[in-house]
Parts: structure tokens; C-alpha cells; sequence
């Protein structure tokens, strides 16, 4: 049913049962798997151009930290018998970074951990899970961490 899916990650608990899920989708339907982690390339663009020495600092840590996300879960995939590629995304929002994914690698369902914020909480940090509902136009497996 679906032949290509993508999971968004960022290191957190809930992304983790996103590749958990994900991994039963692909054994089920025989799916490809692509792991995803996207960072915003000008987190500092808004304060100016001395802090240029900080963005390069932020990129270095930033790849780090998104290649061992990655790395760590198409791990766990493959300790399941499921290959994953993966893709550090660059983009000025998650979201953004997840839509241009999805069509440029013929997506068809994303499976997406959702950290269940509510009240305050999500109007200040917003969220990612309902902006990719938004603005992409294929299937979402929203993933819940039932401790929450």
C-alpha cells in the first residue's frame, strides 16, 4: 500500500516510536524508509551579522547532533531488518523541510512523532506535526507517547 515512507526525527521519545511504527509499516507493506532530520541553516539571521561566528558554531554542532539522530535510528531499523536512507534536510522550518522531502522523493506516507503539547506551551513553540498535516497532501501516521 505504501511504498515510500518518512519519518521525521529529532532525537526526542517520540520520534524514536515514530521509527518504531514505521518500521512495522515498512515490514507490513514492503515499504522504502527515509529518516529525515531538519535543521534551519540562519537560526541567528534575525540578530545581525555579528553573530556570524555563532551561526558557524550552531551549523557544526547542528550537523553533529542530526548525524548521530540518524545515524542512531536507521540503527534501529536495520536491527529490525528494515534499510533506511536518511537526509539531513536544511530548511527554515521543519515543515518545510519535511513538504520539500516528500515531493521531491515521491513520498507517500509520513509517519511523525508528536510530542502532544497543548495550551501555552503550543501556541509559544508552535507545532510541527500540525503544520506538516497542513501543508502536505499524503498520508500521516501521528505517533503519541502514551505517558503523556
Amino acid at each position: 500500500m505504501y511504498k515510500h515512507i518518512l519519518v521525521p526525527i529529532d532525537g526526542s521519545s517520540t520520534a524514536s516510536l515514530a521509527v518504531e511504527r514505521a518500521a512495522e509499516q515498512a515490514k507490513a507493506f514492503g515499504s522504502k524508509v527515509t529518516l529525515i532530520f531538519v535543521i534551519s541553516p540562519y537560526p541567528f539571521a534575525h540578530l545581525g551579522g555579528e553573530f556570524a561566528v555563532g551561526q558557524e558554531d550552531y551549523q557544526s554542532a547542528a550537523v553533529a547532533e542530526a548525524n548521530e539522530v540518524l545515524r542512531t535510528a536507521k540503527a534501529k531499523l536495520d536491527a529490525v531488518g528494515v534499510g533506511a536512507d536518511t537526509c539531513l534536510q536544511k530548511a527554515s522550518t521543519v515543515w518545510r523541510g519535511v513538504a520539500q522531502v516528500v515531493q521531491e522523493r515521491s513520498v507517500d506516507l509520513i509517519v511523525i512523532g508528536s510530542h502532544g503539547r497543548s495550551g501555552l506551551e503550543r501556541f509559544m513553540l508552535g507545532s510541527v506535526t500540525q503544520a506538516v498535516l497542513s501543508h502536505t497532501h499524503v498520508a500521516v501516521l501521528v505517533v503519541r507517547d502514551d505517558k503523556h
